[in-house]
């Protein structure tokens, strides 16, 4: 395990650097997909990076990635990847946007990751191994007061408009500290939770071990706890039932 870690911080820095050698470039060319989000030549350039990095090293494993094709594989295990969460970000010079890494086998999670390269942080978790942020073990807030409790999200614009009515009134406080640093905000206890009405896999398969090892707790907003369930509550556990409830249908 302690390998399976290891080994994606390695290639999380090294797509870091990929992705920093374009970071805050007046040049830089922002295309748009199909669903209108940005993408440019570090998204792709960074998971081409991860992708033949986890090839070399596990050539039967499958890669799932935002930016490219999936990739089967035969060993039980996938790999996750987003080679920049926070691309508005990126593309703005705000330092907010992280690479995320997730490998599963048949048991289910294995190793999450983290990295924010514009801010130099990682945080990594492996199934029983713990998580940690920066080589310091990593621990939830333990926070039990929803009102003294602060929520991140990605951004308010994928909220139905019965819960972005629901976050408008809510007692506690909202910032949009989002896409994957929001997360890793929740994992190290500088934030009390993190949520997500709608977001895809490679969003959120770096969670439920993460969550888990850092004492929190990773969910749908139905409640279930698979990362391909499109919407996420991560928290440091005291809240979670609490949030739910509030943003219950």
């Amino acid at each position: 395990m302690q390998d399976l870690m290891e080994f994606a911080v390695d290639i999380a820095r090294d797509a870091g650097r990929v992705i920093l050698g374009h970071y805050r470039d007046s040049s830089l060319a922002v295309d748009h997909k199909a669903d209108d989000s940005p993408v440019t030549v570090a998204d792709r350039a960074a998971e081409t990076l991860l992708r033949q990095r986890i090839t070399a090293a596990f050539p039967d494993d499958a890669i799932v990635g935002e930016e490219h094709d999936d990739v089967p594989g035969t060993s039980g295990r996938t790999w996750y990847l987003d080679p920049i969460d926070g691309t508005k970000s990126f593309v703005h010079g705000v330092p907010l946007f992280t690479t995320l890494i997730a490998c599963d086998d048949a048991d289910g999670p294995l190793v999450g990751l983290i990295a924010a390269p514009a801010l130099e942080e990682i945080t990594v978790a492996g199934r029983g191994a713990g998580c940690f942020h920066q080589d310091a073990p990593a621990r939830v807030s333990q926070t039990t007061d929803l009102s003294r409790a602060y929520v991140m999200t990605s951004g308010f614009e994928w909220w139905p408009d019965h819960l972005r009515e629901r976050a408008a009134t809510s007692p506690f406080t909202m910032r949009t500290w989002g896409d994957g640093y929001g997360y890793s905000l929740v994992a190290t206890g500088r934030v009390e939770a993190m949520i997500d009405p709608e977001a895809a896999v490679w969003d959120l398969a770096p969670l439920p071990v993460i969550m888990t090892e850092a004492g929190g707790r990773f969910s749908s907003l139905d409640g279930g706890t698979s990362a391909h369930a499109q919407s996420a509550l991560a928290s440091n556990g005291h809240l979670h039932d609490a949030l739910l409830d509030y943003f219950a249908d």
